[in-house]
């Protein structure tokens, strides 16, 4: 007979754990239990990374042509696929924001997106999310293949959007969770100290003195009862009924948050936050908007990463070394209504665009008559027609 134990059904329950079976029990802890905060549990986090994939997603992307009197935008169907439909299943806003929130935070730096074709055209760019994409080096490290769901495909066949290039791998992104681990911690535990603090049943804490010889009193039991009986109330705002004899209520004032500084802590961490992100802080709620930081935020971090997307769609789906794809990023700058009519007005009057052009950028409907340069041979500026030598001399004769 076989002293073997049978151990089919046996299991501890650290086993029982869907996670055990992936790391130790140590590492379990670690990161189950010891506080471990995910990066996209942290609102700071999320909050200015969606903002930026949300910018990017509203901007028009333009297909160009070099030619030899400067560079002209192409509208064709793959112009439209790229702008318009590049996902069946998705608007081109929400393909955007996927790959980005995926770049940023779930894909630490990276994202696919699977091309599909059909008869030698593009049908369809599917983004994938992180848990189901792995990037395998070769012996070299200099190569590497892409694995969705099993399959190896070539990087030359799908489109990788990297974010802060890894230093071993350079064609691999490493994004900046690392840095950003032990701010989202400092968030996390603060959120949870003032939730805990607003909770607190007892505001301000209590000191209830009453008669330790009443044999009623000595017990928890009976000190459990004093409150049930004339301290605690059915609802909020209600007053006690308590023995003026035997009872006697004193207040402590605690620590509040103002005290403890967690307020300056919190905004402090936050804009360390934004910092390493890239946004302003007031687009995490600290400080007040201001023009001149929106639109340095709109230059040195958005406009960056569309040359980085359009750089990416340029190389794996235009043949032609002509065109190439280009974000309209300037259209994300805080320009005021009168400063774009002004300049453009200034430069319809010199005849370097015409009409049709200072109406498109203000808003406006293009009009017939209106797609001609014209420039007067002797300047005068437009709000200066009224005064020309000729209609003066008019004006004099007719009266």
């Amino acid at each position: 007979m076989s002293n073997r134990k049978n151990t089919k059904n046996h299991r501890t329950p650290e086993t029982r754990s869907s996670s055990s079976w992936l790391v130790s029990k140590d590492a379990y802890e670690t990161l189950c239990v010891s506080g471990y905060t995910r990066l996209d549990r942290v609102p700071a986090i999320v909050a200015g990374y969606r903002r930026i994939a949300e910018l990017i997603g509203s901007i028009t992307i333009h297909l160009m042509e070099n030619t030899s009197d400067g560079d002209i935008r192409i509208v064709n169907e793959l112009s439209r696929k790229i702008d318009i439909e590049p996902c069946k299943r998705m608007s081109r806003s929400n393909w955007t924001e996927f790959i980005l929130m995926t770049m940023f935070i779930y894909g630490r730096g990276n994202s696919i997106v699977k091309l599909k074709t059909s008869g030698g055209y593009l049908e369809d760019m599917q983004p994938i999310p992180a848990s189901r994409f792995q990037l395998i080096p070769d012996t070299t490290g200099y190569d590497y293949s892409v694995m969705i769901d099993g399959v190896e495909f070539s990087p030359d066949d799908v489109l990788h959007f990297v974010y802060n290039p890894d230093p071993y791998y350079p064609w691999r992104g490493q994004g900046v969770t690392t840095t950003l681990k032990d701010l989202g911690d400092v968030l996390r535990q603060a959120k949870a100290t003032e939730k805990g603090f607003m909770e607190s049943k007892w505001k301000p804490s209590l000191i209830v003195k009453v008669d330790a010889l009443t044999e009623e009193f000595s017990s928890p039991n009976g000190r459990k009862k004093l409150l049930e009986d004339y301290i605690s109330t059915g609802s909020a705002g209600e007053p006690w009924m308590i023995p003026a004899d035997t009872i006697d209520v004193k207040e402590i004032r605690p620590l509040s948050l103002s005290d403890l500084a967690l307020n300056d802590s919190v905004q402090l961490d936050t804009k360390q936050v934004a910092a390493l992100i890239g946004v302003p802080s007031f687009v995490l709620g600290i400080g007040d908007y201001k023009k001149v930081e929106w639109n340095s935020f709109i230059q040195t971090k958005i406009r960056p990463i569309c040359i980085m997307m359009a750089q990416e769609l340029t190389k794996k789906l235009i043949y032609s070394p002509k065109w190439y794809v280009k974000y309209n990023s300037l259209s994300l700058m805080d320009y005021d209504i009168e400063a774009i009519a002004s300049v453009f007005e200034g430069l319809q009057d010199r005849g370097d665009v015409c009409g049709n052009e200072v109406r498109d950028h203000i808003g406006l409907s293009p009009v017939e008559g209106l797609n001609e340069y014209k420039v007067l041979e002797n300047y005068i500026p437009i709000d200066m027609s009224g005064y020309q030598k000729k209609l003066v001399q008019k004006g004099a004769n007719d009266e």
